[in-house]
């Protein structure tokens, strides 16, 4: 008797893991058919097939100016063993000459101590256990000195003369305290599915979404001598956490029209693995910042404006009206 109820609940589990995998199927297939007629371009990572990253449909890194401000970048990293060692070679080929880079690893048990340990003295880091991404940030960016400060995730890359453009920018623009730009999108193995052109930036809708690529940001070090590190208690949404209490510090934002960094798409992506976790978060910091939590039509409406703006700029970009 045991037995056969022992067979029956495993019959049972059975179905019920390929009803789920039958949603997962149709809930993809679904949002492939709407990828390009309903989601704005720069939420849409895979645009076309993947094909080989063309570095040479970029302009040229700029002269850097006469005295370059010290830059800081933090890497968190937990087991990116396969993505870490090209992140790591994006900034260092920067070739920028007051770079301080750090790589604050978790405790990887995959291979990434073997590869931070052969780039030897042109990068520091540690590995030990922390409490999240957040908290690896905070301790890569503890006493360091810098004018600028930016962090890059483990799996994306920055794309070549990306420091040059940030030190040349924060020259020309005193007043202007965060930065970012365009982003291209790349699969597991590097190969290029998209990319994404912004409009000018928009503080009225960024109370409303995260939208700012982060992996292309960076800001002068006194925005975070004023609102404080990443905060410990979001493991999804702490760069829009950050971007907002920026906003309401009364920093000054602006988009640069320059593809700064490549976002990684892949399955084990924090950003794919934790979309509920996310979406609770995000959900938060609107009730925080808002007053209120808005409901998704209300969301579309107040992005509308500056999502029409984006699908101007993408099918600009595409059809060769806009250089970048």
């Amino acid at each position: 008797m045991l037995a056969r109820l022992n067979a029956i609940e495993s019959r049972l589990d059975g179905l019920d893991k390929s009803q789920s995998q039958l949603q997962e199927a149709y809930a993809r297939s679904r949002a492939h058919l709407r990828r390009f007629w309903l989601r704005p371009p720069m939420w849409t990572f895979e645009q076309h097939s993947p094909r080989p990253l063309d570095l040479h449909s970029l302009p040229e890194a700029p002269s850097l100016p006469k005295r370059v401000p010290a830059i800081a970048i933090v890497t968190p990293s937990l087991n990116h063993a396969p993505f870490l060692g090209a992140t790591i070679d994006s900034v260092l080929s920067q070739n920028y000459p007051a770079l301080h880079y750090h790589v604050q690893d978790g405790g990887s048990s995959d291979g990434s101590i073997d590869i931070l340990e052969r780039y030897g003295d042109k990068i520091s880091w540690r590995s030990a256990p922390d409490d999240g991404q957040a908290d690896a940030i905070n301790q890569g960016f503890a006493g360091l000195d810098c004018e600028i400060m930016a962090y890059l995730n483990s799996d994306d890359i920055l794309l070549p003369g990306a420091l040059a453009c940030i030190a040349n920018f924060f020259k020309a623009r005193p007043e202007i305290d965060i930065v970012y730009g365009h982003r291209i999108f790349v699969d597991y193995a590097g190969s290029e599915i998209g990319r994404a052109i912004l409009p000018a930036h928009s503080s009225e809708a960024l109370r409303y979404a995260g939208y700012v690529p982060q992996e292309t940001m960076f800001w002068r070090r006194r925005v975070w001598d004023a609102v404080g590190p990443m905060d410990t208690k979001f493991q999804y949404a702490l760069d829009w956490d950050f971007m907002l209490r920026a906003h309401a510090a009364g920093f000054k934002f602006a988009r640069l029209r320059r593809f700064l960094a490549c976002f990684r798409v892949h399955d084990a992506q924090k950003t794919t693995k934790n979309y509920e976790l996310g979406r609770k978060e995000m959900q938060s910091l609107r009730l925080r910042n808002l007053g209120y939590v808005p409901s998704q039509l209300e969301i579309s409406n107040a992005l509308a404006p500056y999502l029409l703006r984006q699908f101007i700029f993408h099918w600009g970009y595409r059809l060769g009206l806009i250089r970048r």
